[in-house]
């Protein structure tokens, strides 16, 4: 190969194409469903398959790059095994090290007479035995080999993703908006339980997607998220705690965890695709034609990876594992939002640009108040050492009316006398009686003949 840049991404490139199978824990009939799979994606034969990973077993990541006329410049010259065994060492010490820096050492410790060893020719063989700089990279992002996993029953696992969808003439006096697109899969079934564009990024857009999977489909037994705000918050953590619902989250900078939803996104670019040229003018129009396309061009399409001719509908449906339905109590108590305010002078609080009295008790003080999104008319006030109470939002008429008396312990109480002045009084006739009274010397008597 004449370049050797170009055949080092074509083996990274194969090399991607056959993680999936090198897991070693993958018996013969998966194994066989995985290169079929990989066959059908790529449109490599499977006898190309079979070729990479004898390749890459027998020789490595070297083994994966394309056979072509040996070079015989002297960027390929020849290297003594013992010299590039310590080039190695040294690039794995510090993956970050040059391929000059690596020779220079070479040359500092006496391996190596200076100007023997050029450049070119140790940076090829590094990476023919899959140590250039690039694999580092890779080697140091991925830390090991990705794997990939799947659920036995319905509802074990669900996953979540937040895609960017079109622009919509839904801002201010028509202006473009962009939506955004937030979906809850099933790991097991790759089945969509429920999918819809929002308006806003607001951390709310999670939690009623995932409000809505759970009142069709029941709880499951956890999700898996990235670390994303709108998913790693306080709201989804007491939602999840409620419900009995495991939080997991992905490691961060690794969006192959969630290879399955990630997948998904891909499929709905053709729907995106499609909406470019219809151009929906509303956002329920768009969600509506989401649905319609959700349904037959995906759920009830055959999936490569659950069988042949095995839609997500037909797989999530047939999955013996009952669902665990939650109470409409338990569902709304589980969905409601928590969040903190401080009470002002005038013993009420401002919450999503609305008032609620509080009390006059709670000057100052700060509360917890528990929402539920859907519905603000009404708030539940929590705050120490009181039980739980229900407040309204503020109807501010034309007149002001009554205003409302301060708590008697608030309140000023009147006395008959100033305690202060009283107090002060009593420390003065104190202080007078600690006083040593002066001595006047012109008063004392005199006696004849005696001096004073």
């Amino acid at each position: 190969m004449k370049d050797w840049k170009k055949a080092e991404e074509i083996a990274v490139q194969r090399f991607q194409l056959l993680s999936p199978l090198l897991a070693e824990e993958l018996d013969a009939a998966k194994l066989r469903e995985l290169k079929a799979q990989v066959c059908k994606e790529t449109g490599l034969s499977e006898r190309t398959v079979r070729r990479y990973l004898s390749k890459y077993r027998n020789e490595g990541f070297g083994g994966l790059k394309p056979q072509g006329k040996p070079r015989t410049s002297s960027s390929t010259s020849f290297i003594h095994q013992d010299l590039l065994e310590e080039a190695i060492l040294l690039r794995r010490e510090v993956p970050t090290r040059s391929v000059s820096q690596i020779i220079e050492i070479l040359e500092w410790e006496g391996k190596v007479a200076p100007g023997q060893l050029k450049r070119s020719t140790l940076q090829d063989h590094l990476a023919a035995r899959g140590y250039s700089s690039r694999h580092m990279r890779m080697y140091a992002e991925t830390g090991t080999a990705s794997r990939r996993f799947q659920q036995k029953h319905r509802n074990q696992l669900w996953q979540s993703d937040i895609k960017y969808g079109p622009y919509l003439p839904i801002g201010p006096s028509g202006t473009k908006q962009q939506v955004y697109l937030v979906v809850m899969l099933d790991d097991t079934t790759r089945f969509v339980l429920h999918g819809a564009f929002y308006t806003s990024l607001h951390k709310g857009i999670v939690t009623d997607c995932f409000r809505q999977a759970v009142q069709k489909y029941g709880v499951p037994e956890a999700v898996y998220f990235d670390n994303g705000s709108q998913f790693r918050s306080k709201w989804m953590a007491r939602t999840c705690s409620k419900l009995g619902t495991r939080l997991l989250f992905t490691k961060p900078y690794s969006p192959e965890a969630k290879g399955k939803v990630e997948r998904f996104n891909r499929t709905v670019d053709s729907f995106l695709s499609e909406i470019a040229i219809d151009k929906p003018q509303t956002l329920e129009r768009l969600n509506e034609q989401f649905q319609v396309w959700l349904s037959e061009c995906y759920q009830y399409r055959a999936h490569a990876a659950l069988g042949e001719n095995v839609s997500p509908e037909t797989a999530y449906r047939s999955d013996r594992k009952p669902l665990n339905f939650a109470s409409t109590e338990v569902i709304a108590d589980a969905f409601l939002h928590v969040e903190t305010r401080k009470v002002d002078k005038s013993g009420c609080i401002s919450f999503m640009n609305k008032k609620y009295e509080v009390g006059l008790n709670f000057i100052g003080s700060t509360v917890d108040v528990i929402y539920d999104p859907a519905d603000i008319s009404e708030l539940t006030i929590e705050a120490p050492d009181h039980k739980p109470w229900k407040v309204r939002e503020i109807t501010i008429g034309e007149r002001a009316g009554t205003r409302p008396k301060l708590p008697e312990h608030l309140g000023i109480k009147p006395t008959e006398a100033s305690r202060l002045l009283r107090a002060a009084e009593d420390e003065h006739n104190k202080r007078q009686e600690r006083v040593i009274p002066a001595v006047r010397y012109d008063s004392v008597w005199k006696g004849e003949g005696q001096d004073v």
